[in-house]
């Protein structure tokens, strides 16, 4: 059990903070720090809101040196608080540890008399999160100004008591990110062991004891010599000739009956369809087609529309559909996806696109294996995931509690250590054993 405060409490008069502790104030944010303003003369040591991370207070050191878009920064000092005016409801809140400069999208808050390390989690808390989200103005890109965060207000405790609310939130907030950090990480070897089970069955078949031929083509190597390798066009028929664009305007809807998919799966409801089959949707364009972060690829069924950012594929008698889902996800279309700023997959590049394909009952053997093996990966993979939100939560009420005085800063948080046991670690099998190991 979680202690509290056990010193008399008070209403604060403030719905979203609830009762505080007697001896604590409650006090404008503009009354705590003041706001600056100076302009930079260099951009040296810039940090931009794409080097915060949205709820935690943490610096996200860029993978190449970052140059500001902008013409004109902000001048910052150590220990000030930097605070998102772009889409509050992300809490990009960061306490700099260095001299520098920051993007003008940054409030940058300079206390005097509170201990900076407090405030920002103060700001961090959920509950004044929601209230600057709800009196931001702009509807497409909400933002916040220093009138509304500066009017805002937060319970103070004095000033020793903030800096031991500190020290305790920097450590265990320290331990709950990492504990997110080896989840994260898991779920990216997770997702690579699925690639990995994918691609050797769709190349190399199940039998690790297969007569194999090269098939010519570089990214597939070598395939059981009872193979063909053949080319998208063969196996598929195309159905772009369906797919049509609706606007976002034209996308409100009363019911939302049916998926709408674009190059990313589904990205909304609405009334109509424009596809009454079963077929497999490949994305067109977008940074997804290098990164891959996302599947590529998305087996629909039914009634649902299509936009222009998706190719429809409708597989040939004689062909497992399930086989061809998994072979396709597996492809590497690098070398035929054109342009730079947007990464295109043409219907001619996709259509001559090679592919392995064994025989009928071999393709459903393979289905029916990944199947099984993908789902138990997948459930490994959204453990985690609920791990990390579980953690994300548990995040916001520990600041959110510590901050309004509702729970000492001396208690011990065996949640922590009970969540991080879930973690583990786990020895992946290498790619050519993957497909015939169970997770």
């Amino acid at each position: 059990m979680t202690e509290t405060f056990s010193c008399p409490m008070k209403p604060s008069g403030v719905p979203w903070l609830g009762d505080i502790p007697a001896e604590w104030n409650i006090e404008r944010v503009k009354s705590l720090a003041s706001i600056v303003s100076t302009r930079s003369t260099s951009n040296d040591n810039y940090i931009g809101l794409e080097n915060v991370e949205s709820g935690t207070g943490r610096f996200l050191p860029a993978s190449e040196e970052a140059f500001p878009a902008e013409s004109s920064t902000i001048a910052i000092q150590k220990g000030d608080v930097l605070f998102g005016k772009l889409r509050p409801y992300l809490a990009k809140c960061l306490l700099s540890e260095w001299d520098g400069c920051c993007s003008s999208e940054f409030l940058v808050l300079r206390t005097a008399k509170t201990n900076p390390r407090f405030l920002k989690y103060a700001l961090l808390s959920p509950t004044f999160v929601d209230y600057v989200n709800m009196s931001t103005y702009g509807t497409k890109m909400p933002r916040a100004n220093w009138e509304i965060v500066g009017g805002a207000v937060s319970a103070i405790p004095p000033l020793p008591e903030q800096r031991a609310i500190a020290d305790f939130l920097d450590e265990r907030c320290a331990a709950i990110d990492a504990i997110v950090e080896e989840a994260k990480a898991g779920i990216e070897e997770y997702a690579k062991w699925k690639q990995s089970v994918v691609f050797e069955a769709v190349t190399k078949g199940l039998s690790p004891h297969a007569k194999m031929k090269d098939s010519g083509v570089e990214w597939i190597g070598e395939v059981p010599a009872e193979w063909q390798v053949s080319r998208v066009k063969n196996e598929f028929d195309c159905l772009d000739y369906l797919r049509e664009p609706i606007s976002a305007e034209n996308r409100e809807n009363k019911l939302g009956l049916y998926d709408y998919y674009g190059a990313s799966g589904v990205i909304d409801k609405i009334d109509h369809y424009n596809v009454d089959d079963r077929v497999l949707l490949i994305g067109e364009d977008g940074a997804n087609l290098r990164l891959r972060n996302l599947p590529l690829v998305y087996r629909a069924s039914g009634k649902f529309w299509v936009n222009n950012h998706a190719h429809i594929l409708k597989e040939k008698d004689g062909n497992d559909y399930g086989y061809f889902a998994y072979a396709l996800e597996a492809g590497d279309y690098n070398p035929v996806i054109t342009g730079s700023a947007q990464p295109k997959l043409s219907q001619s590049n996709l259509m001559a696109f090679p592919i392995a394909v064994p025989p009928l009952l071999e393709q459903r053997a393979i289905a029916a294996h990944l199947d099984e093996k993908c789902s138990s990966i997948d459930a490994l993979i959204e453990e985690k995931k609920n791990l990390i939100e579980d953690l994300g939560t548990y995040k916001k009420s520990l600041i959110y509690e510590t901050v309004t005085g509702k729970r000492l800063p001396t208690t011990d948080c065996p949640e922590v250590g009970s969540r991080k046991s879930k973690v583990g670690s786990r020895k992946f099998p290498d790619s050519k054993t993957a497909q015939l190991k169970g997770p």
